[in-house]
């Protein structure tokens, strides 16, 4: 893989920051024209877009620290150097509805409407953003002896080198596209504003539940030997989706 796309002397474009940027630029233009659609104002949408870029790479670069502690105890200047790779998406999904929360109320923005917007932009994004960890070796999964597994080696890769890997940054690509794309579909039809976030949270924490087995760096174990750090915040992350799904469905219905 290519860890460093250009290099020429003291400048280095590095794939990871490259893909992630190119990720949150396609999602921030799809959910400005999706929220003119909808009758938002896009000025505010876009505005809320920068806060939320701001706030996931810092809460997805905060969890990766935390998880990776031991590693960033004795090499402590490396927290910064987060365009080398290096973001738990569950850390920037947590800081970024935060983030969401405090502006919608802030600018009296509706808080189930707009998510709706957001959430396929979040979907395409983490679509072209895992290539970027594809590139860097990050993410990377165990090793397997099946005919799709990947190779590293050079010698810049966050991944073990030269071992035949399961390519879990393709699957999670994979995985966020194929939700990308019904979550278009439930765009045209739903019948509750809600409907398209609470579909992704289902959805997405469904896939990376199963692709975390197949990941061999070091995840951090909520539950020792069991249960990963993403997969714990995944299932409540899934529980709290059914859980407003059935209300919204519910309030949707009275109100009909």
């Amino acid at each position: 893989m290519h860890p460093i796309l250009i290099e020429f002397g003291f400048l280095k474009i590095f794939t990871y920051g490259l893909l992630v940027a190119t990720g949150f630029f396609v999602g921030i233009v799809l959910a400005a024209k999706q929220g003119q659609k909808d009758g938002l104002d896009s000025a505010r949408i876009l505005d809320l877009c920068f806060y939320l870029l701001i706030a996931s790479i810092l809460g997805g670069r905060l969890l990766y620290v935390v998880v990776e502690y031991r590693y960033f105890i004795a090499n402590p200047l490396e927290m910064l150097k987060f365009w080398k790779g290096g973001l738990v998406y569950y850390g920037g999904l947590m800081a970024a509805v935060a983030t969401a929360w405090y502006f919608m109320r802030k600018f009296d923005l509706p808080f189930w409407k707009t998510a709706d917007v957001l959430a396929p932009s979040i979907a395409i994004g983490q679509a072209i953003g895992r290539w970027g960890c594809f590139f860097a070796g990050c993410c990377y999964g165990v090793r397997t002896d099946a005919p799709w597994a990947i190779t590293f080696t050079n010698p810049q890769s966050l991944a073990p080198l030269n071992v035949p890997l399961h390519p879990t940054q393709i699957y999670l690509s994979l995985n966020a596209l194929v939700i990308f794309f019904i979550l278009l579909w439930v765009q045209k039809r739903k019948r509750f504003d809600g409907q398209v976030l609470l579909t992704y949270g289902i959805l997405y924490s469904i896939g990376r539940f199963i692709i975390e087995f197949y990941r061999g760096d070091d995840r951090g174990y909520a539950v020792p030997d069991m249960l990963s750090t993403s997969q714990f915040i995944g299932l409540f992350i899934l529980g709290l989706s059914i859980v407003f799904w059935v209300r919204r469905r519910g309030q949707a219905a009275k109100a009909s």
